[in-house]
């Protein structure tokens, strides 16, 4: 079952592409956006992260920390991030942890049955580490609803 909003975070600890360890706990006392996407270079996943990216200043004006999080290797999720100038940390779930603590792992995917891969999904976490929004797309296809996270954001 996925996190609803009104529910603590669950905690994890990932790489990010410069193989420092990074904990959800330690972003506390500031909101924080998890943008889990399923596969690094795929199309929408590149609009999708591209998207954050050339906005990231409405981020910024919020304090809050944005992740984009995928199974995908955190060497994998260097090269995506230093080819698609990325300027937000992306980080590795190859273990499949946070997704599922999430709920948000497909058991399938539905594009070339690939197993264990994430859903395209949204959370924002408060500064008290309490979920405030969360979407999970009901296709890969779909991008999340970039309008109402930065509409939360700006209420938090």
């Amino acid at each position: 079952m996925s996190i609803q909003v009104g529910q603590k975070a669950p905690a994890f600890t990932l790489f990010n592409t410069e193989k420092q360890k990074v904990s959800l706990v330690e972003q506390q006392g500031k909101p924080v956006v998890l943008l889990f996407f399923p596969l690094a270079f795929t199309g929408v996943c590149t609009a999708e992260l591209c998207n954050v990216r050339d906005n990231i200043a409405l981020y910024n004006n919020t304090n809050a920390q944005v992740f984009g999080i995928s199974v995908d290797s955190l060497f994998t999720l260097e090269k995506f991030s230093k080819e698609q100038n990325l300027n937000f940390p992306l980080l590795s779930d190859f273990n499949k942890e946070a997704a599922t603590a999430f709920g948000v792992l497909y058991e399938t995917f539905p594009a070339f049955e690939m197993m264990g891969v994430s859903k395209r999904a949204a959370f924002v976490i408060d500064k008290d580490g309490v979920v405030q929004y969360a979407e999970i797309c009901p296709t890969p296809g779909d991008l999340p609803d970039f309008t109402a996270i930065q509409a939360t954001l700006a209420a938090l």
